[in-house]
């Protein structure tokens, strides 16, 4: 006597499994693989271009840099950006990253007093207190804003250095002061590579 097993109860074959798992993948590729990507690029390339392509600071027809990565500057004519953590240099935008260290750790207050130092070196005459975005790390180690006290405390050695007065160096660190997004957002900020920027055509 044979038994028949319903039809519902045949267990499909692996060919039917494959065919339509594939199907699904192939459309899902096209979808968020590929027309997502363009029409959000385009959408970007349209509304918003210039913090599409990386928010470049030109000069001369020449990208120097951009706004959303600090550089280093060490020259006492130039105002100082924050320390970076980012290895193996600083500013490395492909490891963006701190180092990690917290506050009780005796490596990051035997670096802070080091930068303490340099900074005091600098300027021998400034005995104002050290702003401390000037001697510790963004957890970004890419900022390329100081606050606006950062840049006050390098006032006077910048002016020295390029033989300008301090005045026109205070003038020209208020033009560069970002205020807060909607006046509600963030602290005022101070962008280096701008102020820097500014300088190198005064002094010229």
């Amino acid at each position: 006597m044979s038994i028949r097993i319903p039809r519902d109860d045949v267990p499909a074959s692996a060919g039917g499994l494959l065919r339509p798992a594939l199907t699904l993948f192939v459309v899902l590729s096209i979808v968020t693989g590929l027309l997502y990507p363009l029409a959000v690029t385009g959408v970007a390339q349209t509304a918003f271009p210039h913090q599409a392509n990386g928010s470049l600071v030109t000069q001369a027809g020449k990208v120097v840099g951009s706004e959303l990565i600090g550089q280093s500057f060490t020259e006492p004519g130039h105002f100082w950006g924050r320390p970076s953590a980012t290895a193996p240099m600083p500013y490395n935008a492909s490891a963006s990253g701190g180092s990690n260290q917290g506050p009780t750790n005796p490596a990051l207050a035997e670096a802070v007093k080091a930068r303490i130092v340099a900074l005091r070196a600098a300027d021998p005459g400034n005995t104002r207190p050290v702003p401390v975005d000037l001697v510790t790390a963004s957890a970004s180690g890419l900022d390329p804003h100081i606050s606006p006290a950062a840049a006050a405390y390098q006032t006077e050695r910048v002016a020295r250095a390029l033989g300008l007065p301090v005045g026109q160096v205070q003038a020209l660190v208020q033009q560069h002061t970002e205020s807060p997004w909607l006046g509600l957002l963030g602290e005022p900020r101070v962008s280096v590579l701008a102020l820097n920027m500014a300088l190198d055509k005064l002094s010229k």
